[in-house]
């Protein structure tokens, strides 16, 4: 079969689909005139790479004569990748959300030629059945409308299109204070799975912004319920189905409550965002279990998602040979033939593998022989019921899963979504210089700085503006609000770690220009798109944090960072309008905006800002900075002044030019608004001052 027009794309989920009978085309002004010269509406359809019922409606559908028949004869089609598209995505989720009351993906809409949608679904079977829509007959009743009635439709799509406006519309508010944070904390509580971990019903996604918000929580009340709400959370998602007990790293989400059950894909942003929650919990409890599970994702990252230029990977898929799963799941009789043990019943018990299967398939509701590898009980739990030393359990269990590991890798693997793009990096930078901290493993933080280097030199254009994507030698897409957002959130995230100036102006840079393209001067906030942007039919902006935070709460940390960073007042008057742009609409339903919170949280209290005088690889500045990594202190930022930089630090952070670099002796200056009011050379003082405000655990220098 001869390919449509998306062979020439790059897009692996485009390219998925560039041998469908469906004429496909990609998103271009060229294809709406095409549309509008021949009189038909548009079937858009977005998706990506690495999710399970795209592929299963490309099965079924696209991939069908009969369907993409009807489809080329009623439509002019356009595939979308969300992920390089994710402001095309917002506007017709929107639409969808309006249309249906719920969204996902695939989304599938009607288009009239100039964009406006008159029709909203996701997945669509090939025929109705059970009250749903099918494809074919949605197509007839479409083609039967826009031949007899095609004023009707326009005029209920332009209804439509002025009514979306909406969805992205902000209401202002005065400046919240804590009880905004009690709210929502008292909203995410009454969800909460006491049994299981996590909240809400099944499915269960990680929400790991909501575990971050939450750790403020603690740190500020010092209520145990909050700390044991994330704990167990973390735990029964480190021992469960969701996590890959074999090669590491998450899936995507939970399918049941008890966490068994997983969509099989791994997104690189849930990586970077779980490895950040895992490190902040473990600077609270000191649970070794955290810091193993952190270095265990980055371990998988660097191993399976790095591209050869230091950048990061987006996906892996759920599906391998057209099966979800088919990759990581076991029977018992494979299990028995790989591992190199003369205990397989022991394993099979604690690894709760069974002749029939340990799940039922989701589609079916049946079982099957295969098995997914979970704890029920930690190996430490189980060393002691079988009266076994935990360090030689724990280490035979390291035998077998490389045996298995070894004999995985034999087999088809998921399609890896190899796609670079710069938001998701920046999440990834800023995960692994945080990993680099807490773990005192110096190669993350040279990880984040290859990845940084990437991006800040390669995908941009030669005015400086981003691209969001490269990929196969090409850099494309203009880069919207959350490129920005995120790569200043890694950058900032990476000069607290190196503190390598250089990434500090970066960051302050970036802010600057993101200003200047996205910043909505009438109402506060940034739109997701640039101002020269016009190809949609809204501009829309974003607040909710979904799977991933929004741009604009990611925005107003850094704004709130960058103003403890420099000293500069106006960054944080920028981060009040801010907040007084979008605090009406957070405070109908707080929990919703959990990332935006963890600002507020940071704008609540005062800074604490500590410049380090000394020079960076000595050891008294290392072991300071050691024991500050250690702790979890949300509201500190730190810099680091020598000989060397000291003039430049001034010009970045003018509060620094009058602090003392005394020779042979690094010294701890503890700063509040750009005014520092002390300094102590003993490490216990700078850490107890530090942690004085809402710490509720004992300051612990690191152990040597």
């Amino acid at each position: 079969m001869s390919p449509n027009r998306l062979i020439n794309e790059k897009s692996p989920y485009l390219l998925q689909h560039a041998h469908n009978p469906v004429n496909w085309h990609p998103w271009a002004q060229e294809t709406f005139r095409r549309a509008e010269a021949e009189n038909k509406p548009v079937f858009l359809s977005i998706g990506y790479a690495t999710c399970h019922w795209c592929h299963v409606m490309e099965r079924e559908s696209f991939e069908d004569e009969e369907v993409a028949k009807y489809l080329n004869d009623t439509f002019v089609c356009i595939k979308v990748d969300r992920e390089e598209r994710p402001d095309i995505d917002a506007v017709y989720m929107a639409a969808c959300q309006m249309l249906t009351g719920s969204g996902g993906w695939p989304l599938n809409l009607f288009l009239t030629p100039d964009k406006k949608p008159f029709f909203a679904a996701t997945y669509l079977p090939k025929r109705s059945r059970f009250g749903r829509a099918g494809l074919i007959e949605l197509c007839q009743q479409v083609k039967n409308l826009w031949a007899s009635q095609t004023a009707k439709v326009t005029e209920s799509a332009t209804s439509i299109a002025a009514n979306l406006r909406r969805a992205f519309i902000f209401s202002s508010a005065d400046e919240p204070d804590e009880s905004l944070l009690d709210r929502a904390y008292d909203q995410i509580k009454r969800t909460y799975d006491a049994q299981s971990g996590g909240f809400e019903h099944a499915p269960k996604f990680p929400t790991a912004h909501r575990l971050l918000f939450l750790l403020r929580c603690y740190h500020r009340t010092g209520n145990p319920k909050t700390l044991e709400m994330v704990e167990k959370t973390l735990t029964a998602m480190r021992l469960g189905g969701i996590w890959d007990h074999v090669g590491f790293g998450f899936h995507r989400y939970s399918t049941d409550k008890y966490w068994l059950l997983p969509h099989f894909e791994k997104m690189l942003y849930d990586q970077a965002l779980l490895a950040i929650a895992y490190l902040e919990s473990y600077q609270i409890s000191k649970n070794p279990l955290y810091a193993q599970t952190a270095n265990e994702i980055f371990t998988y990252v660097l191993r399976d998602m790095t591209s050869p230029e230091g950048a990061f990977y987006s996906a892996e898929d759920a599906d391998s040979e057209g099966e979800e799963g088919k990759f990581y799941v076991w029977t018992v009789d494979e299990f028995r033939q790989v591992i190199h043990d003369d205990r397989p019943e022991m394993w099979q018990r604690i690894l709760r593998l069974s002749p029939e299967g340990n799940f039922k398939e989701e589609a079916t509701g049946e079982k099957t022989a295969a098995n997914i590898i979970h704890l029920t009980a930690s190996l430490d739990q189980w060393a002691d019921r079988y009266n076994l030393q935990a360090e030689q359990l724990i280490k035979d269990w390291e035998n077998i899963r490389n045996q298995l590991f070894q004999a995985r890798e034999q087999r088809i693997h998921p399609l890896k979504d190899d796609k670079i793009l710069t938001d998701w990096n920046g999440l990834m930078i800023a995960a692994l210089a945080l990993g680099a901290r807490v773990l005192e493993k110096p190669e993350f933080a040279q990880a984040a700085r290859k990845a940084a280097q990437f991006i800040l030199t390669k995908m941009r254009d030669g005015k400086g503006h981003f691209f969001h994507r490269f990929r196969d030698g090409e850099f494309a897409i203009d880069a919207q609000a959350a490129d920005y957002a995120f790569m200043i959130y890694g950058l900032i995230s990476l000069y607290q770690t190196t503190f390598d100036l250089a990434f500090a102006e970066e960051a302050l840079s970036l802010q600057n220009q993101m200003d200047s393209d996205f910043l909505d001067q009438k109402n506060g906030g940034f739109f997701t798109t640039a101002k020269k942007n016009d190809e949609l039919p809204v501009r829309p902006k974003e607040l909710y944090d979904g799977a991933i935070p929004s741009a604009n709460s990611v925005a107003l940390y850094n704004l709130l960072s960058l103003s403890r960073l420099t000293g500069n007042p106006n960054w944080e008057a920028k981060a009040q309008v801010q907040v007084q742009a979008f605090a009406g609409t957070v405070k109908a339903q707080p929990a919703a905006f959990s990332f935006f919170l963890m600002g507020l949280d940071f704008a609540l209290h005062p800074g604490q800002e500590i410049v380090i005088a000394g020079e960076p690889d000595k050891a008294d500045t290392q072991k300071l900075l050691s024991a500050l990594n250690l702790n979890f202190a949300p509201y500190k930022v730190t810099l680091v002044k020598s000989d060397q930089n000291a003039n430049r630090l001034a010009k970045f952070a003018g509060f620094t030019d009058g602090l003392q670099v005394v020779k042979g002796k690094t010294t701890a200056h503890m700063c509040r608004d750009g005014s520092c009011s002390g300094s102590t050379s003993d490490m216990q003082t700078a850490l107890n001052h530090i942690l004085e405000k809402g710490q509720k655990t004992k300051a612990k220098e690191p152990e040597r």
